[in-house]
This record gives C-alpha cells, sequence and structure tokens, in this order.
C-alpha cells in the first residue's frame, strides 16, 4: 500500500492509475505546473479511496487494459467510489476506462462495437454545438480502447466520433468523461505499441508507424485543447489555493 507524502499545503490532486508501472502523463505534468500536488492512488493493489473529496480539489481517473464491466471487486468498488466526487460536485475527469466507469456510475451501458471495431491510433472527433461553445477541439485525437459508452440521462454530449458516437460528455458543472487520452507523451506511446503490439491486429487499429505520424501531425492542437481544458475544469493555484475554473468565475 502507498504512503504519499505531501510537504507543503498546496492543493492536491487525487489521481487513480490501474497498473504497476502507469503514469499520469502530460495531465499530471500538466498539473503540477499549474501548481497543484498529485496523490496518486492504485486500488487495483489496495490503496484506499477517499471517503470524501474534502481534502482534494479534484480528481482524475485514468484508463487501464480491463474492462468497466469485469466482475473483480476494485472495479465495481472503484465505480462505486466515483459516486463521491459526483455527489459533492468536485471536478472529476475520467479518461477511458475512468469515462466508462462514471458512465456506469450514472447507470448508462459500456459495451464494444457490435462488429468488433476497436479505436487504436488517431481518430477524428467533432464537437457538438454544446462542445463549441466551450473551448476549441483539436480535429483528430489518440484512441486506445474497444468498448464506448451511451450518454447517460442527466449527461451532455461535447463530442462525438465514428465508430464510438460518444467521446466526450460533462455530467453538471465539473465531472467529464473523455474518450480518448490527451495524456499521452511519446515514451507512453512507445511503450504503449510495443506492450500492446497484439491489439495492433485488431479489426479498425492502425498500424504502429501511423501512431507516430499521427502524433507528428495532431499532438501540437490536442496538446493546446489539454491546456485550454485544464483552465476550464481545474483551473490553477494561486497564492496557495485552487483559483475557480473559468466557467465558474464571474
Amino acid at each position: 500500500m502507498r504512503h504519499e507524502t505531501f510537504t507543503s499545503d498546496r492543493p492536491r490532486i487525487l489521481i487513480v492509475l490501474h497498473q504497476e508501472n502507469s503514469s499520469p502523463g502530460r495531465v499530471g505534468q500538466q498539473l503540477q505546473a499549474r501548481g497543484f500536488q498529485l496523490d496518486i492512488r492504485k486500488p487495483r493493489f489496495g490503496d484506499p479511496l477517499p471517503q470524501t473529496m474534502e481534502h482534494h480539489a479534484g480528481a482524475v481517473v485514468f484508463g487501464g487494459p480491463m474492462s468497466a464491466n469485469d466482475p473483480e471487486a476494485y472495479v465495481h468498488k472503484e465505480i462505486d467510489w466515483i459516486g463521491v466526487p459526483l455527489r459533492e460536485e468536485k471536478p472529476f475527469l475520467g479518461i477511458c476506462l475512468g469515462a466508462q466507469m462514471m458512465v456506469k456510475q450514472l447507470g448508462g451501458r459500456v459495451a464494444p462495437d457490435r462488429d468488433g471495431h476497436v479505436e487504436i491510433g488517431y481518430y477524428p472527433i467533432e464537437p457538438t454545438d454544446e462542445g463549441q461553445t466551450l473551448l476549441p477541439w483539436p480535429e483528430r485525437v489518440y484512441q486506445w480502447h474497444r468498448e464506448g459508452f451511451s450518454l447517460p440521462k442527466g449527461a451532455t454530449l461535447l463530442a462525438r466520433g465514428g465508430t464510438y458516437p460518444n467521446q466526450a460528455i460533462r455530467y453538471g458543472k465539473a465531472a467529464y468523461g473523455i474518450q480518448f487520452h490527451p495524456e499521452l507523451t511519446h515514451a507512453m506511446m512507445v511503450r504503449w505499441t510495443t506492450r500492446g503490439a497484439p491489439r495492433l491486429s485488431l479489426p479498425g487499429a492502425q498500424k504502429r508507424g501511423d501512431h507516430f505520424a499521427g502524433r507528428f501531425v495532431h499532438d501540437r492542437a490536442v496538446q493546446a485543447w489539454l491546456d485550454q481544458f485544464l483552465d476550464l475544469w481545474i483551473g490553477r493555484v494561486e497564492n496557495g489555493a485552487a483559483a475557480a475554473p473559468s466557467h465558474l468565475r464571474g
């Protein structure tokens, strides 16, 4: 079990990861650059999750190779736990598996494409009218998944795709779920396409070389989107405290 040591009173973001060597990648880097501390926990390996978000400014639940439909106890406990930030209306971000877990918590459905197609590589997305009012969106984003999620009751669709139509959603003022991976660094892409090489042969997956070529073309726009999204979602630390996100100011 992990025991984090925090050396200051800067606001903390709860980071939930699902593999021993997982990293919060660029999302973690950007949050630290904004003045937040990262409280990294891996409940799959015994780390507890807090009963309240009182001591955290927000939470991010990342992806993983497992499914939100898996029967393992830690999966069900994590889905149940997501109700904590949702009820307390604390900023919550679910990425890929994390978004699918949020959808399950909200009573929605997670399922594969009926023809077995996956999205592994760079694929186009299109913002909805609601999404366009929030921020500019990249034309293509990096995906690594073989399941998608329905639009739960009360959620707003922000971006849509082709094979998996629901790509980004918002629930309430502070909870977001995205199907794609803006946290991806170059090192992570090398690791994923190496260790996950068998998945590159699944229907709809792109060849390994196309992943790196796509990153060269599309990553700058994804990085700009992430920067603006984090302004919207969590803001920055000012004078030792988290400033209100842009959409809650004024």
